[in-house]
């Protein structure tokens, strides 16, 4: 895909009402955008689909929803506090602001910047040296701001996790290995944000947390990585030949890191991360304890010790895989003139819709009870207005997989035609039978 790919989807995202700009009528809010119906469906779907794979599937993954708002000294022992910050360098001719390590791939800090060229400007000698940026926002708890009330807006939700964990071990009677999932909205304030909802301010995180035994952990790392490589191919139905992983060097591993491989997706706008699986080894709970003064040891009542698990990360990007599914699934159908986008029928955010082949004779009244019919198994559409061409590319844009057309024949022998979204063929099948049809065809019966 090319980069101009990106602005067609984009404008697609806008007029099926996939996603719109925050505050558009004021002119927008950086960084920050707003899910439309179209939008809020798919994006539901992917999380249900991931907390089904990661909770059900699994006798010994459970579910938390922490709080945004949590103890400050949490993010003191995470590090987030002193260690959270992104190196931005400012252009004093055109004013345009980067990361400096999007500019230097070597030690930034010792960069000659008075030589590097502005990419906007193209002005040379014109770069600030890299100042430290603290990427949390701050808030305050109370009805009187200051310092020793302040709060932030979580910027992951994995601490969350870290804090909680031997209360939903003790609550749950659950033996080391088990994990915790959690779905939640973390905030960054990005002074860079760029390439639509793949880095925004406002976003939401699909993490497990993995506890496993010291010495466990290297095949632990393997399973987990396996695993959720397989998802995006298996479930979602992202092209393989588009993601890789990427493992970490040495000079790229955080601090608490013993291995950290990255699932990358080939965007339009390159290869970038989709979602991390991280060995953190036992830092976290260590860090907690620490801060804390409270036991942060699991005991292990087999082996009769005590000790810090280690914990396996595998943390993903709500939005940024709903970025890819839209980028996997958009298609310029040149040959018939037409734009689909071919999301995998189980995330399509509509299932089906029903089209009267004209507004008199009956037909809408069939057509508005095969709706009352199908919404219960599925969402589902009406949709009468305009030629049946122009409401079949239309619903092609919109990624619905079924289109049923209700016609004269639907009078006499009570059948309708069933097209499908990606090669348009069209089958007659008994109005009775459309529910098990579908749901054969999507392959979620």
């Amino acid at each position: 895909m090319s980069e101009s790919s990106l602005d067609r989807i984009i404008s697609l995202c806008k007029r099926r009402g996939f996603i719109f700009q925050s505050s558009e009528i004021y002119g927008g809010f950086g960084a920050v955008y707003d899910y439309g119906p179209l939008g809020v469906e798919l994006k539901n779907n992917i999380s249900q689909l991931w907390w089904k794979c990661m909770t059900q599937n699994h006798e010994n993954i459970l579910g938390l929803d922490s709080g945004i708002l949590m103890h400050p000294k949490i993010w003191e022992a995470s590090g987030h506090v002193d260690a959270f910050n992104d190196p931005l360098v400012d252009c004093k001719q055109c004013n345009a602001r980067y990361r400096a390590d999007e500019l230097v791939n070597e030690d930034f800090l010792n960069a000659k910047w008075n030589e590097i060229q502005c990419p906007k400007c193209g002005t040379t000698g014109n770069l600030t040296n890299p100042r430290q940026f603290n990427l949390m926002f701050k808030t305050n708890i109370g009805p009187i701001e200051s310092d020793s009330d302040i709060a932030y807006l979580r910027p992951e939700t994995a601490q969350g996790i870290y804090v909680n964990y031997l209360l939903v071990q003790g609550s749950m009677r659950q033996k080391i290995p088990f994990g915790i999932a959690q779905i939640g909205k973390a905030f960054r304030n990005e002074i860079i944000a760029r390439n639509f909802i793949f880095r925004t301010r406002e976003f939401e995180q699909m993490e497990m947390q993995y506890f496993v035994q010291p010495g466990a952990d290297d095949d632990a790392m393997v399973e987990w990585k396996n695993k959720r490589y397989n998802f995006y191919i298996d479930e979602l139905g992202i092209n393989k030949d588009r993601l890789r992983f990427h493992e970490h060097g040495k000079d790229e591993l955080a601090h608490y890191a013993k291995e950290a491989w990255d699932i990358e997706y080939e965007f339009p706008f390159g290869w970038s991360e989709v979602e991390g699986i991280h060995n953190r080894t036992d830092f976290d709970l260590q860090k907690h304890q620490e801060f804390s003064g409270k036991n942060m040891q699991y005991s292990d009542q087999l082996l009769n010790e005590k000790y810090f698990p280690y914990i396996i990360e595998t943390s993903a990007g709500l939005n940024r895989m709903l970025l890819t599914i839209l980028c996997d699934a958009y298609w310029d159908d040149s040959d018939n003139n037409r734009i689909v986008m071919k999301l995998h029928p189980k995330l399509a955010p509509v299932k089906a819709v029903v089209c009267p082949l004209v507004k008199k004779d009956g037909l809408p009244e069939i057509g508005h009870k095969i709706v009352d019919e199908l919404m219960k198994s599925f969402k589902v559409l009406y949709d009468q207005q305009g030629s049946i061409g122009k409401r079949y590319y239309r619903q092609d844009e919109a990624g619905t997989p079924f289109c049923i057309t209700v016609d004269h024949e639907s009078k006499e022998n009570n059948t309708v035609t069933l097209r499908n979204r990606d090669d348009q063929n069209q089958d007659r099948v008994s109005i009775n039978d459309l529910v098990k049809i579908i749901q054969n065809r999507m392959d979620i019966s």
